[in-house]
């Protein structure tokens, strides 16, 4: 869902000219990472410049890729709202194929924002080339929205979205063009849902078909940690961060481990649990509320230099910051 606006990654020419990856001793390898943020947010915002920051200074060495679906932040914020996904996921499967730094590391770390978490395991499951090691999300939708976030006033762009998304989620069009109707999905209305949605209903393995490329190529994370904010009101239902399922009605929450996707395993999700790879956590605050500790925590638990036989293996965001 929205992000609150987040800036600037480093310039193009910055990142062009960005020295690789480097161990930081004889033992251990330092991995890109790659970012992808949420909707309503470009490349070009300040949170995601600090971001950036954060990581090469908690991690030192640390080359980052920021997706961008676009050349300016104009034209990648819109692409957050008005796009087919299946597509925009190839670009970037294409985008990082292409950059010399990724494609030459043995593996790279991931973070996705709001739907850009859904989205980077879209990439995971899709192409994985670079492949991910270990992959983050924050507020993510990886079981869906039942609902489509409140816009700002005078925000056409999200509003044109929004009136899409409410008078034919279901059509070819929105199904086709509107980001967010892509990831919409209602357990009251599953018949249409199953049959319809671009992205979701194919990228979770729901449909009779299980296409296990999805599961083999989830399955080859180190670790995938999705995070839940615990006063989130932006993503409805909240607990679609560690795919739970919520009935609307009585508000009770079906637990993934409750739930076919991880007792058929569709996705490898529960080998990835029971081998100790699969993490729940919960951050305080509401929707894309991060603190600088947050981060630099995860940054250090998920995203530090890989150790002896490790390193040869394969909604703008707002920092707070502490006072």
């Amino acid at each position: 869902m929205r992000s609150i606006p987040i800036l600037a990654s480093l310039a193009a020419s910055a990142l062009a000219s960005a020295l690789p990856p480097k161990a930081t001793d004889t033992d251990s390898t330092q991995l890109p990472l790659v970012i992808w943020h949420g909707l309503g947010d470009d490349f070009e915002r300040e949170g995601l410049k600090e971001v950036v920051e954060l990581a090469e200074s908690t991690n030192p060495g640390t080359y980052v890729h920021l997706i961008r679906l676009a050349e300016d932040g104009n034209g990648d914020r819109q692409a957050t709202f008005l796009g087919n996904v299946t597509e925009q996921i190839a670009y970037v499967c294409d985008q990082l194929a292409a950059d010399p730094i990724l494609r030459t590391a043995p593996a790279i770390n991931a973070l996705g924002f709001s739907q850009g978490g859904q989205f980077l395991r879209g990439y995971i499951e899709r192409c994985n080339a670079p492949p991910v090691h270990n992959l983050v999300t924050f507020g993510s939708q990886h079981n869906g929205i039942s609902e489509f976030q409140s816009c700002s006033l005078g925000d056409w762009l999200c509003s044109g979205a929004e009136a899409l998304l409410r008078s034919g989620r279901w059509t070819n069009f929105a199904q086709s063009r509107v980001v967010p109707a892509q990831y919409f999905r209602d357990p009251t209305d599953m018949e249409q849902y199953l049959e319809y949605s671009n992205f979701l209903a194919d990228i979770n393995n729901e449909r009779e078909f299980k296409n296990e490329d999805y599961r083999k190529n989830l399955m080859s994370l180190n670790r995938f940690a999705m995070f839940m904010f615990e006063e989130d009101t932006t993503v409805v239902p909240k607990e679609s961060s560690f795919f739970a399922e919520v009935n609307g009605t009585t508000g009770e929450v079906t637990p993934l481990h409750e739930r076919p996707i991880y007792k058929e395993d569709w996705l490898g999700l529960r080998v990835l649990d029971e081998e100790g790879k699969l993490d729940f956590r919960t951050t305080p605050g509401q929707h894309m509320r991060l603190t600088e500790k947050v981060l630099r925590k995860t940054f250090e638990e998920y995203f530090a230099p890989l150790k002896g036989e490790q390193s040869t293996s394969s909604p703008g965001l707002v920092v707070q910051r502490a006072h």
